[in-house]
Parts: structure tokens; sequence; C-alpha cells
């Protein structure tokens, strides 16, 4: 496919390209010897979860990877997926795919342009610096015509930044919300109390003196720290939590030794440990700017140490390291009483079926004010104090 003189690649896994050029459109931050702003979409995390069997054959998750090249320069790329089933996206459409089989339609497969199982937000049209407007509206085209001309019934763009939601004509715009932890500048833990309501400091204080008493310890690990040992111990915790909330683990247990072996400098690990034995972590990747909590599990049940792990830590950590800003994943009101405010949450849809599209642009358009004043409400409600001049609330 080509258009404007840039020619459009439809790859079966990360294999096929090479890993210089895919991370020059996904990190091309990262060429200072930085980290990457979104570890996500980095070649290593994708390939991991192909190299491991995560995604792939048998999973509902097989990689169509677009690649825009011009003059055979790679200017962009974008990791996409053509999806049998609608689970591991946390913007779920299981809603609409009933009702376009209720009415007689095909709804999978369809094209889902995301990092599997991973609900956090970064740029899902990776272009090079210089090629962004190109990249985008031909990475762009390539989506809708693809899924057009194979009569697929949708193409999702999830968890894209709100600048890409805003230049993608013609697709459909949805509004949905997390909860983020902001960093404003504190000194230490102590000054991110300072800024709440005192009822909401003690009752933290109070959560983590219980959490830290549960007769054990807690340290954080990060890089070579971290044993090939630990990931047997995480790997016990992470498929408990699996089995309970998606009735198996999306990840193998190969997935974690790829992350080991290529992004362990990019792991941040908490583990409880009682009687020398780990009982307890969460699991969190480090961006340039913001850390990403992933995944927690436990084999012993302990009062408020799951808040501690990955809530609390990973404040810790961020004031620590100047990060602005934690994401602890997806859904969680509870997570408001513990500092972390909620925000807008970006998608973009295309949906073959003009009277179904119809149907799912009312739908999108009442969600988005339904979202918009529950966030409103929530923010308000918020633990932070009303005497500090609105510093604690929300994005500004």
């Amino acid at each position: 496919m080509t258009g404007s003189a840039i020619e459009i690649s439809v790859l079966p896994g990360l294999d096929a390209v090479d890993a210089a050029d895919w991370d020059a459109c996904a990190c091309p931050e990262a060429a200072d010897g930085g980290r990457p702003a979104d570890p996500f979409t980095t070649h290593r995390f994708l390939h991991a979860l192909e190299a491991s069997g995560s995604v792939g054959p048998g999973t509902g998750w097989q990689p169509r990877h677009l690649v825009a090249r011009r003059g055979g320069r790679v200017i962009a790329v974008m990791p996409l997926y053509l999806k049998a089933h609608s689970q591991g996206e946390y913007v779920f459409d299981h809603s609409w795919a009933e009702a376009f089989i209720r009415a007689g339609g095909r709804y999978y497969p369809k094209l889902q342009s995301a990092v599997p199982f991973t609900p956090a937000t970064g740029r899902r049209m990776l272009a090079r610096p210089g090629d962004e407007e190109a990249g985008r509206a031909a990475l762009i085209e390539a989506l809708v015509t693809i899924a057009g001309e194979n009569r697929l019934s949708s193409a999702h763009v999830t968890f894209c930044t709100e600048a890409e939601a805003g230049r993608a004509a013609g697709l459909l715009h949805r509004v949905t919300q997390q909860f983020h932890w902001h960093n404003r500048g504190y000194a230490d833990f102590d000054a991110f109390l300072g800024a709440l309501a005192a009822r909401k400091r003690k009752a933290i204080r109070k959560e983590r003196s219980t959490a830290q008493g549960f007769g054990g310890s807690i340290r954080t690990l990060v890089g070579e720290q971290i044993r090939p040992g630990h990931w047997d111990a995480f790997w016990t915790f992470y498929q408990d939590t699996g089995s309970r909330k998606w009735g198996r683990p999306y990840l193998t247990r190969a997935f974690f030794d790829e992350l080991h072996a290529t992004m362990r400098d990019d792991v941040l690990l908490v583990l409880a440990e009682r009687d020398g034995r780990p009982v307890a972590g969460a699991l969190n990747l480090i961006g340039r700017d913001t850390l990403f909590g992933r995944y927690w599990g436990a084999i012993e049940d302990h009062p408020c140490l799951h808040f501690e792990c990955c809530y609390y830590q990973a404040i810790d950590h961020a004031i620590a390291h100047g990060l602005s800003r934690v994401e602890a994943g997806a859904q969680g009101e509870h997570k408001l009483a513990r500092g972390y405010l909620p925000v807008p949450i970006h998608s973009l849809h295309w949906i073959n079926d003009a009277g179904f599209r119809d149907a799912v642009a009312r739908y999108l358009a009442a969600e988005a004010r339904a979202v918009g004043e529950e966030i409103a409400v929530l923010t308000d409600y918020g633990p932070f104090r009303r005497d500090d001049g609105g510093k604690g609330y929300g994005d500004g």
C-alpha cells in the first residue's frame, strides 16, 4: 500500500523489523542514553510479549504491526493486533460486540492498536521526529483501509495520547478515566502528606504503619538487584491475581524471563518478605518521567500491604527520583483517598457499519459527558486540603 510516496507494510511480528528502526519511532528521546518516555512501546517490551508466547497463536492477539517507509527508511510504526476477543484491553467494548452480534453481525476479528494487557497511556502512532504529521496520517489511513478491505467490524486505538485523539479525523473519540498520582515537587513523602486534609493524612499514616508492621520487611529492587529467583516468587503472585481477575493469567512465565534479560533496568520490583521468603510483591515499569504500576500479588493476606506495595512505595520512588507521575493501572476509586486523582483516558474507534457507527457515536458522546462530570466530582472530593490554592487538584 502506498500513498504520498509512503509505503506501508503489515508485519507478523517484531522480528520482521530492526529494533533500532522501531525504537527511532517509538522512543527517539532515548537516543541520548536515557530512559524512554514509554517503556511499553519499545521493541524490547513488545518483542518480549511475542517471544514468550504471551501474544501470538492461541492467545487471540495476532501481531499485525504497521511500518511506514519513505524511500526505504522507516518513518513511522504502529503496534497492531488482530483480535479474536475483547480481553486484556481495559477500554472495553464487550457491550458493543454483544449488540452487534445480536443484530446478526460478526464483530470478531477486529483490529486493535494497543500494548497488550497494559492500561497505560502512550503514543500509538509512533513516528520519527520530523515525520510526525506524514507518518501519523499514513498509519491512520492504512489502519482504516486494511479494516475496510478485509470487511472487519472495527478498528480501535486504545490508551492513545490526547494529542493523537485530537488529530485523527474520521475516528470516534472515547473518553474514560483512570487515577494517577502527580508530583508537585514534594521533597519527601511527608511533604506530600502535608498537602492532604488532616483526616486523610492520618489515615495514610495509619495504613503505612499497619502494612509495615506485618511481621517482615519491604524492599525495592531495580536492575542488577533483581535476581532470576525473584521472578519465581513474583510468578506465583501473578498467577494468583490473574486466576482471580481474568480466569487465567495473560502473561506466560517466559515473559518474566524475557523482561529480566532485556528490561530489568526499567523495572522496579517491590517485595514484602517474611522469614526470608517473599510473600507479596508489586511490579512497576520505570519511564523517563513516569512510574507505571502494573501487577500485584500475594500468597499471604496482610492488612494494608497492597496499598503500601502498590501505591505508597511507588510515590516514595517517584519523589526520590524526581518523576512527575505515577500511573497505577486501571480502575479503583479506592486510589482517590490515597492521593491518586482522576484523569481522562483517550481512545479512538473506527466502526465499519454506518448504522452501528452512529449508535456508538451517540453512546460515546453521552459517556464523555458522564465521565467529565464524574472526574469533576471526584476531584473536588479528593483528599487534598482546600487551603493550598488548588495545587493538589487535577493536572494543573
